[in-house]
């Protein structure tokens, strides 16, 4: 009998932002519960957000070293199935290698670690252990984003010649890490955030969507990183210029100082029959820019979609669905996957499309590479894993 995956998180305590997301996320689609929580570094913090989210007060855990061990304890059939990690990018690795070798499986927060090397071992332990791990690159769940990348895998666009990818954002335009501002403060410190901050907040995002849909990989970069706010410590505005495999050419650029900007990630990609754009404005469209017909406008919720659209569709066609349904996606195709896993069967293609460690590893090997690309005097630079 099927039953509901066991989830313990860590971090997404009280005042934590992105924590929230994930659990309306994982719990969307009747699949996960919540047993327990590791929720702040702070034992008070901790206790009150579990008592928010009314978890029993003896598997309410002051750190995720705690929690892994108790859990271990418990009999198989009350523990927990995985974790979801949702703290700064400082503090993934710690947990998740950790749960791993204790037999729990895994969703991490994007980016996957703090450096390449991190990333590099974790895909060891996972390799070592047989976990399922998951990485959340929320925008790969989309409906219509999933729908692109079919679309160019058909061979409707011909051969790929250019592909672009923007996120703009305007929220840093001013120095807000000097105030009371959690989000910010973390975000924009190199202890914490690591090497990046835009780039490596939002640009690994625009990275990994360039690559998920166009399904090629980037194998140099011409990199220009900025600090454009005074006073603060790490890049907040870049543009790559990209090089993929097969010749294709491509340009990436993710700023947080585009006064009035949002969210606004966006995806064009260019054949010799015709072209393809995405934007989350308006996500329940995909462009198709026919080289001498009219423009197509396809819709989320159609029968015409891939199986793999209409998997990830809630909603009859005109129902608006977006990004915590698009996150939910990574969750629901992680647990049906797990689930099948934990019963001995094969999972459908179209559950086991989730980011993962590989895509963990190129993320941060984008950071890491457009760093190295920033600081160099060489026009073009390899783009190393």
């Amino acid at each position: 009998m099927r039953r509901k995956l066991r989830m313990g998180m860590v971090g997404g305590g009280r005042d934590a932002f992105i924590g929230a997301v994930h659990r309306i996320a994982a719990f969307m689609d009747g699949e996960i519960e919540m047993v327990c929580g590791a929720l702040s570094s702070n034992i008070e913090k901790a206790r009150q957000s579990g008592e928010d989210l009314h978890l029993s007060p003896e598997r309410i855990y002051g750190s995720y070293e705690e929690m892994v061990t108790r859990e271990k304890e418990l009999p198989a059939d009350q523990r927990m199935d995985f974790v979801s990690i949702v703290t700064p990018n400082h503090l993934h690795f710690g947990p998740a290698k950790m749960a791993m070798e204790n037999g729990f499986h895994v969703v991490l927060d994007k980016p996957a670690t703090f450096t390449l090397e991190e990333a590099k071992t974790l895909k060891k332990v996972i390799e070592d252990t047989g976990a399922l791990f998951c990485l959340t690159h929320t925008y790969t769940g989309y409906p219509m984003v999933k729908e692109a990348r079919q679309v160019i895998a058909s061979g409707k666009l011909g051969n790929i010649r250019k592909i672009y990818v923007e996120y703009p954002q305007g929220w840093l335009t001013n120095f807000r890490e000097g105030s009371n501002y959690k989000q910010a403060a973390w975000r924009t410190d190199p202890k914490r955030s690591g090497i990046s901050g835009c780039m490596g907040d939002i640009g690994t995002h625009a990275f990994n969507m360039a690559e998920y849909v166009s399904g090629h990989s980037v194998i140099a970069m011409c990199a220009d990183m900025n600090i454009v706010v005074p006073g603060r410590l790490l890049d907040d505005d870049g543009s790559v210029l990209l090089k993929f495999n097969n010749g294709v050419s491509g340009f990436l650029f993710a700023t947080q100082v585009a006064a009035g900007e949002e969210n606004n990630i966006k995806i064009r990609v260019y054949g010799d029959k015709a072209g393809l754009e995405w934007k989350q404005e308006d996500a329940n469209s995909l462009l198709l820019k026919w080289l001498e017909e009219p423009t197509q406008i396809l819709r989320a919720g159609n029968p015409y979609l891939s199986s793999y659209s209409r998997a990830g569709t809630r909603t009859p066609a005109g129902h608006p669905e977006g990004y915590l349904e698009a996150f939910a996606n990574i969750y629901r195709n992680f647990a049906y996957t797990l689930g099948a896993k934990l019963e001995g069967k094969r999972p459908e293609p179209e559950w086991t499309d989730f980011p993962g460690i590989e895509e963990g590893i190129r993320g941060m090997a984008f950071i890491e590479n457009v760093v190295r690309s920033a600081a160099s005097e060489m026009k073009w630079q390899p783009f190393e894993v």
